[in-house]
């Protein structure tokens, strides 16, 4: 063991990435739009490295109109929680010109990805593929050469405007936006070369705002080996899908005859949408190209979606079930109207609203208090985990919706996925023996699904439906696990709340800087007291509960008839002039 981690440390090296994010101009699907780019470039660089490197990504915050932040989607962050990157969570966001170091050791292989975690920012084109590359893979003698694939969904308007539609008074049913197109590596009508009798790694990652995508390359089968960064016992598919933030590779061996081209289709989820408008196109078409003389095919009708179960997978490890839990936490999911109006997302009747202080610093400078989740603020959702006990969460969806869930800081077992109308978890079902294990899964329309991991990683962790838009419309809850021991090891060197721990980690400068360059508090509760931790006087707080007797379908009504009746004024103004201007006309001259 000791010669093993001698050699790791030996080939290990420090990855460096310098990122200036800025706007650039983009048109993958042929309409042109305000993009946010990496060092001048769209897409956005691909961050690469190996297990046991060190990631260093120096960003510069250059957008001139927003701040921003990075997450590693899918990286635990073990030891390094304050790298996570969700503003309000574990830092403040990077300033306009500001610049801001994230710096994590690499300890898991597989296919992630990286995005904004502000505001809903990141469906403008802060998002990019993450690949952590594996000597020791299992699959490593299966395959020649490895091939990213990246699905996403495509706006042309920019988030801030239909963020401030979509939670508003106006929209009261909290109908999503469609998106405009379908991307296929953030772009359109790809076309990927491939060589006869060769077998391919396709690291797939869906990094949409909202649509999931069934995925088929006609005329192959594909071989699942990994999801979520987790190996897999290898699974034969002929289609897949794949929700917001998740990632599967598929081992795909090419045709020994070269004469045909094959296309591979993705297809947005149109069940997600409220409303289908007339002139979308769900589908986005690349080929795999062994002859580029030869046509490219126009794709196959298919009948039906009868995507492969990823429920059914078997973890390469072969984990056991955790069948003795030790903190069970339910949550009942809807979405409702508050006072303001607009449709909020809602856990046990609480929507997420960040608090004035991350909830990393809260728990870094609270002392004994960290075990306490009233300090953080109801409406972060806290719930307070012990070192290495198994939590159990029970998730009930009340919503007629699709909703892929992610943890942070860990890779969760899918104990159940109820089918379609279940209602809630009551405890009946059988439990696999070696579930499958991933860190962002679907819970069907009015369904549940339970999950467990062990909470070995001291940190603060989000648990949060990936759809963007129901992030900003809080369905988030917050796990802030182990904290007492995380104060040994992360805490603010030289301050009142340092560690006595002489090895622990110390908040950057530029994550101090990040706060203080904005006014915003780095000790205390969620309302940045730090005198009387229990006192939350002055915390962000949501809109006030609706009107008793409110409805989403009053509210509806309620802005029809407004809109109505300013029409009706309107149109009794327009007339009223019209009148005076014939009369005028009327006047002998």
């Amino acid at each position: 063991m000791a010669l093993f981690l001698l050699l790791s440390s030996a080939f290990a090296k420090t990855v460096t990435y310098n990122f200036n994010v800025g706007w650039v101009t983009a048109q993958p699907d042929g309409f042109s739009r305000p993009t946010i780019g990496i060092n001048g470039q769209w897409p956005i660089p691909q961050i690469t490295a190996a297990v046991g490197d060190k990631v260093v990504v120096n960003v510069k915050n250059d957008l001139g109109n927003q701040t921003t932040s990075l997450h590693f989607h899918g990286l635990y962050q073990n030891g390094t929680t304050h790298m996570d990157g969700p503003v309000g969570v574990s830092q403040c966001s990077i300033p306009i010109g500001g610049s801001f170091v994230y710096e994590f050791q690499i300890d898991q292989p597989g296919t992630y990805w990286y995005h904004s975690h502000d505001s809903g920012q990141y469906p403008d084109g802060l998002r990019g593929a993450l690949i952590i590359t594996d000597p020791d893979s299992p699959y490593k003698d299966q395959y020649d050469e490895e091939i990213v694939l990246t699905l996403s969904d495509w706006y042309h308007d920019q988030m801030p405007g239909l963020l401030s539609w979509f939670i508003s008074y106006a929209n009261p049913t909290g109908a999503e936006p469609v998106p405009d197109s379908a991307l296929m590596n953030e772009t359109q009508n790809l076309s990927i070369k491939v060589e006869p009798g060769k077998t391919y790694m396709f690291r797939i990652v869906n990094m949409a705002a909202f649509a999931a995508q069934y995925l088929w390359f006609e005329g192959h089968t594909m071989r699942i080996v990994e999801v979520d960064g987790i190996y897999t016992e290898a699974a034969e598919a002929d289609m897949l899908y794949l929700t917001a933030a998740q990632r599967c590779s598929v081992l795909i061996t090419t045709k020994n005859d070269t004469s045909s081209n094959f296309a591979i289709i993705g297809s947005m989820d149109l069940d997600l949408f409220d409303k289908i408008p007339e002139n979308l196109n769900p589908n986005v078409t690349g080929w795999l190209v062994y002859d580029s003389a030869a046509p490219l095919p126009t794709p196959a009708f298919v009948d039906a979606f009868e995507p492969f179960d990823d429920f059914t997978l078997i973890p390469h490890d072969r984990l056991p079930l955790f069948s003795q839990v030790d903190q069970s936490i339910q949550l009942d999911m809807k979405m409702d109207n508050l006072g303001d109006g607009a449709n909020y997302a809602f856990f046990n009747d609480l929507t997420y609203v960040r608090p004035k202080v991350p909830t990393l610093y809260s728990a870094l400078t609270s002392g004994t208090e960290a075990s306490n989740p009233a300090i953080y603020g109801a409406n972060t959702i806290p719930f307070v985990l012990q070192k290495n006990e198994v939590v159990e969460i029970v998730l009930n969806s009340m919503d007629p919706g699709k909703h892929p869930f992610h943890l942070h800081g860990h890779a969760f077992q899918t104990v159940v996925r109820s089918q379609e109308e279940a209602g809630v978890y009551v405890g009946n079902e059988t439990f696999p023996e070696f579930p499958m294990r991933r860190d962002t899964v679907l819970v069907r329309p009015n369904g549940n699904i339970v999950l467990r991991f062990q909470a070995d990683n001291p940190g603060i962790w989000l648990f949060h439906c990936h759809i963007e838009w129901h992030v900003t419309s809080g369905l988030v809850a917050t796990m802030v696990e182990a904290p007492l021991e995380l104060q040994q090891s992360l805490s603010f060197a030289q301050s009142p709340y340092a560690s006595s721990n002489s090895s622990a980690l110390a908040i950057p400068a530029s994550h101090i800087e990040a706060c203080t360059s904005q006014g915003l508090p780095l000790a205390g509760n969620a309302a940045g007291n730090t005198e009387d931790l229990l006192n939350l006087e002055g915390e962000n707080l949501p809109p006030a509960p609706l009107p008793a007797g409110f409805t989403a379908k009053g509210i509806v009504a309620l802005v029809f008839s407004i809109v109505a009746a300013f029409a009706g004024m309107a149109v009794i103004g327009w007339y009223g002039a019209l009148e005076v201007k014939g009369a005028k006309d009327e006047q002998p001259h």
